[in-house]
């Protein structure tokens, strides 16, 4: 089978009701930062977190009654895993889920919700696979790939379709990749549509296995990465074709770029991504003169983050945006001295949230000392003017942790 415009119109019949129709929403405030029209189909808010519903579901629907008895077996560190239980358990058909084995619980927890046997096994995705290979084949289980199956490409093309049914003059469409299903799926679909329609590929430059793959280049792979569902090592045979023919470019972004796109889509959009998820807003903020004066459709592909990944992104951000600022005081060791200079930091409006106090571990004279205080401040002109107030006072500040983008 081929993925053809036949395909994802049959994928689109076939899911309707069975996945949620998401919103597609205008950002003003995105709009500005990046001088584009920015849109964002948000596909974080399907039922399980991620636009893998729709293959998923595609795929199971388009079994015999054979295969469904047989039951099905995947491979996945998350989101296919989360939606191929959910959609099996939904059509009354038995689902194996191998997963590696340093998954965060709560992804194989809301697996074995939906009904799935979760198998913990292997160091990575790659791993899972091999071992989802064997047991599918020793059980007879029909094996459900969470990119390279042309069922899944279809079904993830069905995003196209809503998107430029929603906003029909969108001139370039950006997509996150990693095994290339969601990308290939939405080029065939929106290409057939509107063939002048640009389709710009993101990945992450610690793994950039599809640009590697188009080039004819040796991948070279970093142990990890805050998109972990676009960390794929290796192209699929069936998207790599399709990605070579309709996708038009591939951009690389770096883990702060994502982590950055994280952030302001929770702080202005108030909606949650996953790293992956995010890819596409970090491709718009670090290419902006690719995409000036244009009309964007971002793909924002997931939200299942993990919740302390998530809380250190929004410490990080604080920390960046100078919100979140450690300062490091010398002064006299003598009794008044912190209490004056906490309330020189109050009466700037500044908000203290931490006080550590060094005498012994410490190169200073024996009557001095120091004094580390972490502040919530609004912004690197508030945290001048406090630091400004404390040296009139005859500290000596040096500022530490503030890192500018």
């Amino acid at each position: 089978m081929t993925v053809s415009w036949k395909n994802i119109e049959a994928a689109a019949e076939a899911i309707r009701g069975g996945v949620v129709e998401t919103p597609w929403v205008q950002s003003r405030v995105l709009s500005q930062m990046s001088g584009a029209e920015v849109g964002l189909k948000l596909e974080n808010l399907q039922f399980t977190g991620s636009f893998k519903d729709r293959g998923a579901l595609f795929k199971l629907l388009s079994l015999t009654p054979a295969e469904r008895a047989r039951g099905v077996i995947a491979m996945s560190a998350g989101n296919h895993a989360q939606a191929v239980a959910y959609h099996a358990q939904r059509l009354g058909i038995s689902a194996v889920i191998v997963m590696p084995r340093f998954t965060p619980s709560v992804k194989t927890e809301r697996t074995r919700g939906f009904g799935a046997e979760v198998i913990l096994r292997g160091d990575s995705v790659a791993e899972a696979g091999t071992l989802a290979a064997e047991i599918g084949a020793r059980r007879n289980l029909v094996f459900i790939h969470p990119y390279d199956d042309p069922r899944v490409i279809a079904g993830q093309g069905t995003i196209a379709l809503e998107m430029l049914g929603a906003a029909p003059d969108l001139q370039i469409l950006v997509v996150p990749i990693g095994g290339g299903g969601l990308i290939a799926g939405i080029a065939v679909a929106a290409k057939a549509l509107r063939p002048d329609i640009e389709i710009v590929g993101v990945e992450t430059s610690r793994f950039p296995s599809m640009l590697c793959a188009l080039q004819e280049k040796e991948p070279r792979f970093g142990l990890f990465s805050i998109a972990d569902g676009i960390a794929v090592k290796s192209a699929g045979r069936f998207t790599l074709p399709i990605v070579r023919k309709q996708v038009d470019e591939i951009l690389l972004v770096d883990e702060a770029d994502i982590e950055q796109a994280v952030l302001l889509l929770l702080e202005v959009e108030k909606t949650v991504a996953e790293g992956a998820g995010a890819a596409g807003l970090a491709a718009l903020l670090r290419y902006p003169e690719r995409f000036s004066r244009r009309k964007v459709g971002l793909v924002i592909s997931g939200g299942n983050i993990d919740l302390p990944i998530l809380s250190s992104i929004i410490q990080r951000g604080l920390v960046r945006s100078a919100r979140l600022v450690r300062l490091v005081l010398r002064m006299r060791d003598a009794p008044g001295e912190l209490a004056k200079a906490a309330k020189c930091i109050g009466d700037m409006g500044a908000n203290v949230v931490q006080v550590s106090h060094q005498r012994i571990f410490t190169e200073l004279p024996v009557q001095a000392t120091e004094v580390v205080f972490v502040l919530q401040t609004r912004g690197p002109d508030h945290l001048e003017a406090v630091v400004d107030a404390l040296e009139k006072e005859g500290y000596r500040v040096s500022i530490q942790g503030v890192q500018q983008d």
